[in-house]
Order: structure tokens, then C-alpha cells, then sequence
């Protein structure tokens, strides 16, 4: 049952998943109209600015992670049949990275041809972005259960998720630097406490839910 929900979310964030590009694509179009065509300028900062669009991008589809299942029931029928929250947060945090990591990964692609970033970089930053997205994921399946419910709850999941996602940010963009293999080394260990962690955090709100 695990593997059908997974499957299920899956596709449903598959069919999805082009807002989440498009947005990551147009702000890699943009950037170069706000700071000017200097090359030095796009190659020092373009980096960080696709980080810094991978984590906007990862905000647009938190509400419908959690609250349309919760309205209709589905984590009750879970719960009846002895499966535990935590185990049914960790399936849909995969299918949530499963729907949008993969796709910003290779849109990350002609972003940075956008931004003229050299091989050297792209290599980096698509290991940060394996590395960081799934904690982007876990991140954005626990404030969706968090605020599940909540009047304006897209908008308070995107105030909470924000500042929880700086230090991956912060570490992102720093292991873009000719030395940054130290701050790749921080964002692991970071994306690793946050994908582990956030399984028990989303149960918790899961289970609250039906108190």
C-alpha cells in the first residue's frame, strides 16, 4: 500500500510538475534583465540565483501535498489499517522529490546555459541540488501537514518553510565557490538531519489531525 501511495503521488506531481520549471526557467530568463548582460557578474551570481529559484520552485505545489488527502480521508484509512503516520510521511516526501527533484535537476540544465555558468560549476550545482532536494521535499511535506487546514495555508506553509530552508540555501550556494567543498560536506550532513528528521516531525501534525 506504501508503494501505491507513492506511485500515486508520483504521478499526480509528475502531471504538475511543469509550473514548478517554468517558474525555475523563467527566473534563470530574468536574472540577466535585473543585473545587466556583465558575464562575470551572471557567472559569479547565477548559481545561487538558481539555488535561490529551486527553493521557490519547491514552495508552489505545498498545498496540495497534504489537505486534499486529509479532507478526503485517505490518512484515516491508512491509520485503520495499523500503517503509522511516520511511515506514510516518509512515502510522500519520496514521491514529493520523485515529481519535482529530478525535473528541477534538469532544468537546471539550460538555466545555467542561460547564466552562462562553465562545466565546473553546473557540476556542483547539480551535485548540491541531488543533495539538497530532498530535504527541500521532506521540508515541504512537514510544513504542509503543519498548516493542513489552516485558513491561507499555502501562503503561512511558504512564511514557515522560507527560513528552515536557509542553511540549505546558504550551503547550496556556498559549495558553488572554487574551495566550497566544506559547505557541500555542511549541506549533507543539514539535508541529511532534515530528510531523517522530518518523517516523525510530519506524523506528529499527521496524527494531530485526527485529535
Amino acid at each position: 500500500m506504501i508503494a501505491s501511495l507513492i506511485r500515486r503521488d508520483t504521478l499526480r506531481g509528475l502531471r504538475a510538475a511543469g509550473l514548478p520549471v517554468m517558474f525555475f526557467l523563467i527566473a534563470a530568463t530574468l536574472f540577466p534583465f535585473a543585473v545587466g548582460p556583465d558575464a562575470r557578474v551572471l557567472t559569479k551570481a547565477g548559481g545561487g540565483m538558481l539555488w535561490l529559484a529551486a527553493l521557490l520552485a519547491a514552495l508552489l505545489p505545498i498545498e496540495r501535498l497534504v489537505a486534499p488527502d486529509i479532507e478526503a480521508g485517505v490518512f484515516d484509512q491508512f491509520a485503520a489499517r495499523g500503517i503509522a503516520d511516520e511511515a506514510l510521511a516518509a512515502a510522500k516526501i519520496a514521491a514529493h522529490w520523485l515529481s519535482f527533484g529530478p525535473t528541477l535537476m534538469l532544468a537546471a540544465l539550460p538555466g545555467a546555459a542561460l547564466l552562462g555558468l562553465d562545466e565546473s560549476t553546473l557540476g556542483k550545482l547539480e551535485a548540491g541540488l541531488a543533495i539538497g532536494t530532498p530535504a527541500l521535499a521532506a521540508l515541504g511535506l512537514t510544513v504542509a501537514a503543519l498548516t493542513a487546514g489552516l485558513r491561507g495555508g499555502g501562503a503561512l506553509a511558504g512564511l514557515v518553510l522560507l527560513p528552515l530552508a536557509i542553511p540549505l540555501l546558504i550551503f547550496g550556494a556556498g559549495a558553488l565557490d572554487p574551495d566550497g567543498a566544506q559547505a557541500l560536506k555542511l549541506l549533507a550532513s543539514t539535508a541529511l538531519l532534515l530528510t531523517f528528521g522530518a518523517p516523525f516531525a510530519a506524523g506528529a501534525a499527521l496524527r494531530s489531525h485526527r485529535d
